[in-house]
This record gives C-alpha cells, structure tokens and sequence, in this order.
C-alpha cells in the first residue's frame, strides 16, 4: 500500500503567530518547481485556497476529479488528500491557513461559513459578478499583512480572511449544488466519522478498539484506513489531537501542567510530560515558555 505524503501534522507546531498560521503565494512559485504536478498529498491541520486566474488543468480531491477552468476557486480543508495537474502558465493565488484558528474566528463572526471550511470545493468565479471584483484585493491585502511585522497582526490578518471568505461563500451560494465539489469517497467519509468521535472523546483516552468498534470496523481495518488517507496510523491521529490540544492549553491557558495533564486525561504529571516531549521534543515547561514569548512579540 503506498503512504499518502502528509505535510505539517497539527501536533508538531503550534500556531501562536500570525506568521506561523498563514502562508500565501502565487500558484507557479511551487508548482514550476515540481514541473508543475503535485502530487497526491494531504495536510493534516491546514487549509488550502487557491484562486486560479489563468491556465489550468486538473484537481484531485479525496478520489475524485475535477477540471481547473479559470477563473475557479478550490477550497482543500484539512485531511483531504489532494493533488493538481496544471497547465504551465497557470496562475493565481494560493493561501495556506490553520484551520483551527481560522474556524474560531469564522465561529465567532460567521459561523455560517463554517461547512465552507470543511468539505472540498471548486467553484466557477463569474468575472462581473460583485464577489469576483473583492476577491483580487482581499487576495493582496492577506499577502501583504504576511510580509509586516507589526502589532496587531493576528486581529487584522484574520478579519481580512474572514471577509475573503465571506465572498467566497457568496461566490458558491449561487452556484447549483452539482457544481460544488461535496461529494467524499467513502473511505474519507469514513474517516471524517473516526476524526469526529476522536473530537468527542480525545479527552476520555478512548482505546482505538473502542473507537474501531463505533464505526463498524475493526482496530486494524480502522489504522489502515487512516494510513491510506491521512497517511497515519488511528493511534497516530488521537496522539496528534492530544499533542494539538496539550500545546493550545500550554500557549493559552493559566491551567498548571499538572491540571493540564488530568484535563487531558493522562494519570500524572510526569506520564504527560514524557508523552509531550516524545512528539514533539520539548518538555512541556519549555515549549509553554517559547510560546508565551512568540505570544508576547506579538
């Protein structure tokens, strides 16, 4: 069986910096590199949009295929594994986002932009359409806040993505529901449900069998399962949202290490520490350091 790639796993960085949690470049800066095919991989913590004003080719998403026909947008949320196949002059803009802090905002301001977020899409852009004409500016103004280093980065980086989404969510409203890409082959719906209850239930240290058996399946089915199509093992995915969580308590809470390792089910402090430090190699006093630091530069 071959090993989906699987970039930037969510328990290995935390994302207390504006910096940290947005990435934006033109689409040929990494696909001429790659002459101009990406292959099939997926991002366990970050979504991707992309903005195609030129050229074109083909997307796959969670199996399934698509057409690139400028100008689109492609929504690729996190755990969807992805590839393109472009044209050589393609163009536009890629942005590449947390998810997770970028749902809390979309939460508190719109939180019906949420299912936008979550599940694949290209959506045709209609070129005098109101939204079209936003899209380039909020585009430029998301790159350039990536270039300051300025106080109050995180509030206005934010608010810009949530206003591009806005229109992208406008964009895709008046699209017919067989132009959006919804639709998720099986074993990545399947998936989708573990990582659900592996939301419910992290905290309660829930065994994979237990989890294995809520979905109809067994323990080994459900780990090569995840290992096709997020390319880790399930026991690798809980580990993952634990070691996520741990750093988000450590970088933001006033909890002590000892209160954060009972909320997070661990037995003592020291088991904690040991489990902390094995995946990410700081010990969970330095890594809450460093991230009030990074937090205190702003």
């Amino acid at each position: 069986m071959t090993t989906v790639p699987n970039f930037a796993l969510y328990g290995h960085e935390a994302q207390p910096s504006w910096l940290d949690m947005v990435h934006v470049e033109r689409i040929p800066v990494r696909s001429s590199l790659f002459n101009w095919e990406i292959e099939p991989h997926v991002h366990d913590a970050l979504l991707q949009l992309l903005y195609v004003v030129a050229g074109g080719g083909e997307v796959f998403i969670d199996e399934l295929k698509w057409p690139v026909r400028p100008p689109c947008l492609i929504v690729v949320p996190a755990h969807a594994v992805h590839g393109f196949h472009f044209q050589p002059d393609t163009d536009g803009h890629v942005i590449t986002a947390a998810q997770r802090p970028l749902e809390a905002a979309v939460q508190a301001v719109a939180p019906e932009l949420l299912p936008l977020l979550r599940r694949p899409a290209v959506l045709r852009v209609e070129v005098a359409s109101r939204p079209a004409e936003a899209l380039p500016p909020l585009f430029e103004a998301v790159e350039r806040e990536t270039r300051v280093h300025e106080a109050g980065q995180m509030a206005v980086g934010l608010s810009l993505l949530v206003a591009l989404l806005v229109q992208v969510g406008r964009i895709g409203a008046a699209q017919p529901s067989d132009e959006e890409a919804v639709l998720r082959s099986r074993k990545a719906r399947q998936v989708e449900r573990f990582r659900a209850l592996v939301e419910a239930r992290f905290r309660e240290r829930v065994s994979i069998e237990d989890y294995a058996q809520a979905l109809g399946v067994s323990a080994g089915q459900l780990s090569r399962l995840c290992r096709e199509v997020l390319g880790m093992s399930a026991l690798d995915v809980v580990n993952a949202r634990l070691v996520h969580e741990a750093q988000r308590e450590l970088a933001y809470s006033l909890l002590s290490i000892k209160q954060i390792a009972a909320v997070l089910g661990f037995e003592d402090e020291a088991y904690f520490g040991r489990f902390f430090k094995k995946h990410t190699g700081h010990r969970p006093t330095a890594f809450r350091a460093m991230a009030r630091q990074r937090l205190a530069a702003g």
